[in-house]
């Protein structure tokens, strides 16, 4: 079974080794290199690398490459994303709304995520058992319960109806083969996962990379801001998404960098805005997603793999306030750069592609990228803090000056004198503008129930909504899930497919 194939597997495995040991004749004695769930988590070593472990499914889900790459998908379901990568069939199943359960990339987020599941639920599990320090040990708990509560949080967004599993899986479960679960019994159990992680010593910061509190309470902030909007419409949760993002705020440990040129740069990983990555490094494990972001074989890079994967529309791109430092050329975007044969000449690239996420050392030198994946940076809280600071009690000073700190730096006027409602679709621009092709975008859209038309700067009703290079067809409730992937469908009779797939 395709989503829970890790914990099947490796207890699978494990039975086979155990049962071997036991039934030997050979044998009097077990052979100390051969482990199971049972006796191997004996350490505190044995928890880090449980815990450690829950990282890993983080880094396929950005690799790129001539097939596309799995995070295109939450890109191209905005339709502010083109692409010149043709034989990358999934970008267009998205792309031109004839999505289908079939698409690989939905497959590849629904398997990464459940494996991230059920390596946390056998640390949660086995963890408790240990002999070690109490406080390392809740540490790492905390951790656990952040990656369950985070890789939930993307499924329930992204396939609406979704099974819930709290234990680790053996062949003998009764979640072998699960119901699934109302959306607000997801969001319960990710909500007492991160409050649970919240009573942790975990610090606010931490440079290596590690869960920390700043993460913790983002993703927190994150969770009742969604659960506010569509499709559960919890509005009592925007005071708490409020309250939440304040913590943040208020710990002083977060700052924006005073230049866009910081988001991408490598030796700024982990520091100033970023609140939590996924974590890259060069000649061990570099970051995957140069590729896509590349012109088509224009030249530019010392990859060689330069896909034309993901870049943004025109319309997009024009769509920033006349004066909007991120719409510069390389600030944001780039639709120039020098050539890899001469660096003293360069090249039209034909399309705005997104310098935000390039790095520089690599496509100049060493095709090896040591920059992290950004998941949460400070910007983000800012702008849920004004979103829901203002549906809990309108436009609020505290809230102005949190989104007027994002339009400081991008050297835009301060918002000011707005309604209630006005000022909601002030921010909600803003995070479409500030947030672009960080995997943010469409999961908002979705819990607005709100599209965003680039050609008016405004934001559309989600359903009938048309896309710029898309005129004909019209979203429709369908587009606000993705499709249950066709293998868990085939190996789990009790799923139903969502609506319309």
């Amino acid at each position: 079974m395709n989503t829970y194939r890790f914990s099947i597997k490796t207890i699978a495995i494990m039975t086979i080794v155990s049962c071997t040991l036991a039934c030997s004749d050979f044998l009097d004695e077990e052979d100390a290199s051969n482990f199971t769930t049972d006796t191997y988590f004996t350490s505190a070593e044995h928890a880090e690398s449980a815990v450690n472990g829950i990282y890993e499914p983080l880094i396929p889900i950005t690799n790129s490459g001539f097939g596309g790459g799995t995070w295109l998908m939450l890109e191209f379901a905005t339709g502010l994303a083109n692409t010149a990568l043709g034989q990358a069939t999934n970008i267009y199943l998205v792309k031109d709304l004839i999505n289908n359960s079939d698409n690989g990339y939905g497959e590849s987020f629904w398997n990464e995520y459940y494996t991230g599941i059920s390596r946390a639920n056998l640390a949660i599990e086995k963890i408790p058992e240990i002999n070690m320090d109490e406080t390392a040990k809740q540490n790492y708990l905390a951790e656990a319960k952040f990656f369950r509560a985070y890789y939930y949080f993307g499924l329930v967004r992204m396939f609406g109806n979704i099974p819930i599993i709290t234990d680790p899986i053996d062949l003998n479960s009764e979640q072998l083969y699960p119901e699934q679960a109302d959306p607000a019994a997801v969001y319960d159990l990710i909500i007492a996962d991160l409050t649970e992680a919240e009573n942790s010593s975990l610090p606010w910061r931490d440079e290596a990379g590690r869960v920390s509190m700043g993460a913790i309470k983002t993703l927190l902030a994150d969770v009742y801001l969604t659960s506010a909007g569509y499709p559960l419409q919890q509005t009592e949760n925007y005071q708490l998404a409020a309250a939440k993002a304040k913590e943040v705020i208020d710990s002083g440990e977060f700052r924006l960098f005073d230049s866009y040129d910081e988001l991408h740069d490598p030796a700024t990983k982990n520091t100033g805005e970023y609140i939590f990555m996924t974590q890259f490094a060069a000649n061990i494990q570099s970051g995957n997603w140069q590729p896509a972001i590349l012109p088509y074989n224009l030249g530019i890079s010392a990859y060689s793999a330069q896909t034309g994967g993901i870049f943004s529309t025109n319309e997009f791109a024009d769509s920033y306030e006349v004066g909007d430092k991120r719409a510069e050329e390389k600030q944001f975007y780039f639709t120039s750069y020098s050539l890899e044969a001469d660096r003293s000449d360069s090249t039209n690239l034909g399309a705005p592609y997104i310098f935000k996420l390039f790095d520089i050392q690599a496509n100049e030198e060493s095709a090896q990228s040591d920059l992290n994946w950004g998941i949460y940076r400070y910007a983000d809280v800012l702008l849920m803090y004004a979103e829901a600071l203002n549906e809990a009690e309108g436009p609020t000073v505290e809230a102005y000056n949190a989104v007027n700190l994002i339009r400081q730096r991008a050297e835009l006027n301060d918002l000011t004198g707005l309604s209630q409602d006005a000022f909601r679709e002030a921010v909600r621009i803003e995070q479409v503008h500030e947030l672009s092709f960080e995997n943010k975008t469409w999961y908002d859209m979705a819990r607005w129930r709100k599209a965003y038309d680039p050609e008016t700067n405004e934001l559309k009703d989600f359903v009938g909504h048309t896309f710029t290079y898309l005129p004909n067809k019209a979203l429709t409730e369908r587009e606000l899930l993705f499709p249950i992937p066709t293998s868990e469908m085939q190996n789990n009779p009790n799923l139903v497919q969502n609506m319309g797939y």
